[in-house]
């Protein structure tokens, strides 16, 4: 797995998000996102689809994991996008919700308990009700969950929320499925904790990097790379035990050309695509959109925008030329994945790093006061960020 490009499929697709009702099996949005196939794979070999399965409103309070959204299509629609996808050499991982449920769902009689008796709910929504996972009932149902969209193509899980769950259950259902699929890939989403506790033959493959996210974009936008330094020896760490999944952007933060600006925001393509782990790309940011959260109960709506029609129908700014560049170095320098860096300069706004592995060297410069980058793989410059 070199690189994942991620989409949330419901804002995507322009499926509704709140006071929906069925509409039966004619929406057949999914095959919206066909036209996507061919410029998704010139930048991954890895659909990350967010949410696809049936749900209440944004695809994270499932109501049964077992079938296609509605507003997204049917079980034919799908098994026609894995097949498409697989044609262009795209594998598809799937982001389910284990964690918690929404109300309805055949699992909210098996949920935890508070002290007082009362269900618990995941962090204040009412609406979701958090499973219990020493219930066998519920590992059971989640590890069928999983069979059932591997055996139907697809080639890997990221778990939704998996920072809230001991990652020891983990070892509870990983194993049955390992059986089954010993190649699919596992991530976490884990926002804060103990990241190499989740991983492990028996837990998961990867977790989500949000650690080096958070300093990507706050060491370029106050100028500090002081922090970046510290991230990427914190990242070094964690890369002797698992391959952490790296991004600057992703369906619940705001996007990172909004954060820092155009040009930074090429810097940060370029951190991602030269430093080790399994880097992800959160559609729409190779095209330096913006887009910043808003407040309430739709607050994630800018940030999961509809798509156009096409990618034919987008503007780029030269934003979509660093990503593909940077999608193909990783294509042809597949060592950058388990790779380690060493710091060779830095000062607050010029950083200049060596990233290694397997007997190769590829040396990144970062100056934030010339507002250039470059990229030299053995001693030979490849590549100078162009002027945005």
């Amino acid at each position: 797995m070199d690189t994942l490009w991620h989409i949330y499929p419901l804002g995507a697709t322009g499926s509704p998000i709140r006071d929906w009702t069925d509409p039966g099996t004619g929406e057949h949005r999914l095959g919206r996102l066909e036209s996507w196939l061919d410029h998704a794979a010139s930048l991954a070999d890895t659909l990350l689809l967010g949410p696809v399965f049936t749900s209440a409103t944004h695809g994270y309070d499932t109501l049964d994991h077992l079938t296609l959204d509605p507003r997204l299509g049917t079980d034919d629609d799908f098994d026609r996008f894995v097949r498409l996808a697989d044609e262009r050499g795209l594998g598809i991982v799937l982001d389910g919700v284990f964690n918690h449920v929404a109300r309805g769902h055949v699992l909210d009689s098996h949920v935890a308990r508070s002290d007082d008796g009362s269900p618990r709910v995941f962090e204040g929504h009412d609406s979701l009700l958090e499973l219990d996972h020493d219930d066998p009932v519920v590992i059971d149902y989640i590890v069928s969950v999983l069979l059932h969209w591997l055996d139907r193509g697809v080639r890997g899980w990221r778990m939704d929320a998996a920072y809230r769950m001991d990652p020891a259950v983990w070892e509870k259902i990983v194993p049955p499925v390992r059986a089954a699929y010993p190649h699919a890939w596992l991530l976490g989403e884990v926002i804060h904790g103990d990241y190499p506790s989740f991983t492990g033959p028996d837990r998961l493959d990867s977790v989500t990097q949000y650690e080096l996210w958070k300093a990507i974009w706050s060491s370029l936008k106050e100028e500090n790379f002081y922090e970046l330094d510290w991230s990427l020896q914190r990242h070094a760490a964690f890369l002797d035990t698992f391959t952490p999944n790296t991004f600057i952007g992703n369906h619940d933060v705001d996007r990172i050309a909004s954060t820092v600006g155009m040009t930074k925001a090429a810097m940060a393509a370029v951190i991602l695509f030269t430093t080790p782990g399994i880097p992800s790309i959160y559609a729409g940011d190779e095209f330096g959109w913006h887009a910043t959260k808003g407040e309430g109960f739709a607050a994630d709506d800018p940030i999961r925008p509809m798509l156009p029609t096409s990618p034919a129908e987008t503007t780029d700014h030269g934003m979509l030329n660093i990503y593909r560049w940077g999608a193909n170095l990783r294509r042809e320098h597949r060592w950058l994945a388990s790779a380690r860096t060493e710091t060779l300069e830095l000062t607050n706004t010029r950083f200049v790093y060596a990233t290694r592995g397997e007997g190769r060297e590829m040396v990144v410069a970062l100056d934030l006061d010339a507002s250039t980058a470059s990229v030299a793989v053995d001693g030979t410059t490849i590549w100078n960020l162009p002027a945005l």
